[in-house]
């Protein structure tokens, strides 16, 4: 059930090893507290005993019943050569019978010899040791039965995140509700939610996207098909065949341009991959803006630019931002009229860096899903891949990516780009 690099066979081993290890050293250091106190009662009860003989009193009071502790005393006189500091105690083990010896000063060169039977006491110290081995078992069974059922329970949540993923093809994954999740897997199932919406977005538009791109090929296919057995029909001018295979090579441009924009689709696919690098986001809007207000004055408009914070470093694809940032300020030049404004600017909030391309242009259908393959808006030329690139990007980053109408009185569209913060590892800085 639990193979050399199981988590969970780790965990019991080892919290078993410290549980026992616990209880080893506090029953231990028990076991030694109630033996030297019992042995230091003993002790004074002898050193009382001593002192009351050395006084020429009673070695009990009157107003103490005569037990068997005082039966099993044995005093007698001693005389010695040399003279202790102070009184002497030693034990002794003889015939099964454990006795506590004490040498007390008395007069001179003469001592007190007081010898108590401590047997029973000995007894009783065997008796509690017994009784904390047996304590000690049963701890060590509790805590390994503990451990198993605290183990049990801290994989429950990977096992339901297996169980939940395992033998699901993309069309039945469904997000994990985080919710349910302890706090410290929280992470990890926004992780899996992120995952699990990129596999659907990508399911979702690659068939649009072999669909569309049918769709797009037939249609010019169907057009230098149709003209080529026009032509066909009758013998024609020179001109007329020249003006004929015009509109073919005119048409067959077009497909050229679908196509090289499906082979864009391998290339960003494979830009994911790329190792994310560390750089300020902010140096590459300001780079990207430069290049494109050149353009922006070719066509007769102007590109305003706004940036907060000064600084914001990221650890990300620069690649895949490029291209979300370049999609968007090719689309609100293309839309916005002549002598009009784009702005492109940024802002830190509570999620982490938005940036935002704003244009004059004639707005959007918010009905409609730009963000698929072969989705146009108004008249203007494309294809209608390149929101669809961007959004395939954003996934990418871990950003959100989204399009509307601006609400200011003005016509237009906010292309925005959401880095989250956490996932995208970014990292304030301040100049």
């Amino acid at each position: 059930m639990l193979s050399k690099k199981s988590i969970r066979r780790r965990f019991l081993v080892q919290l078993i090893f410290a549980s026992a290890s616990l209880i080893l050293i506090f029953s231990s250091i028990l076991y030694v507290y109630i033996e030297k106190s019992i042995y230091d009662d003993k002790t004074n009860e002898l050193i009382h005993f001593a002192k009351n003989i050395s006084n020429n009193k009673s070695i009990y009071q009157q107003d103490e019943l005569v037990s068997e502790n005082f039966l099993s005393l044995n005093i007698e006189l001693i005389q010695l050569k040399s003279t202790p500091n102070n009184y002497d105690i030693y034990e002794k083990t003889t015939l099964k019978h454990t006795y506590l010896t004490l040498i007390y000063p008395f007069k001179g060169l003469t001592y007190l010899k007081i010898t108590k039977d401590i047997t029973k006491t000995k007894h009783l110290l065997h008796k509690i040791l017994r009784y904390i081995f047996i304590i000690n078992i049963a701890s060590l069974v509790l805590v390994i039965l503990y451990a198993i059922g605290l183990s049990k329970m801290l994989v429950t949540p990977i096992n339901s995140l297996n169980s939940k993923l395992s033998n699901m093809n993309e069309h039945l994954i469904k997000p994990i509700k985080t919710e349910d999740l302890p706090q410290e897997f929280e992470p990890l199932g926004l992780t899996l939610n992120h995952l699990i919406s990129r596999i659907h977005n990508f399911v979702k538009y690659q068939k649009e996207l072999f669909i569309g791109t049918a769709h797009e090929l037939k249609t010019p296919l169907a057009v230098i098909k149709l003209k080529n057995q026009v032509t066909l029909i009758k013998e024609r001018s020179p001109k007329e065949y020249i003006e004929a295979l015009k509109v073919t090579n005119k048409t067959i441009d077009e497909m050229n341009i679908i196509v090289s924009n499906i082979l864009n689709i391998g290339r960003q696919e494979g830009a994911q991959l790329d190792k994310p690098t560390e750089v300020d986001i902010i140096e590459i809007l300001k780079k990207k803006a430069d290049d494109f207000k050149l353009l922006a004055e070719n066509e007769g408009k102007k590109l305003e630019i706004h940036f907060e914070p000064s600084g914001y470093m990221a650890t990300i694809q620069v690649s895949l931002l490029n291209q979300i940032i370049q999609n968007f300020l090719q689309n609100a030049l293309k839309f916005t009229p002549k002598d009009k404004k784009v702005r492109l600017q940024s802002r830190q909030d509570n999620v982490g860096l938005l940036i935002e391309v704003i244009d004059e242009g004639c707005g959007i259908d918010d009905s409609v899903d730009l963000f698929a393959p072969f989705k146009r808006q108004g008249n203007k030329s494309g294809v209608g891949l390149g929101l669809f690139l961007a959004k395939s990007a954003a996934d990418a980053l871990g950003a959100k990516i989204k399009l509307r109408n601006r609400e200011d009185g003005i016509d237009g569209t906010i292309a925005s780009l959401q880095l989250n913060s956490k996932l995208s590892c970014i990292i304030p800085r301040n100049k």
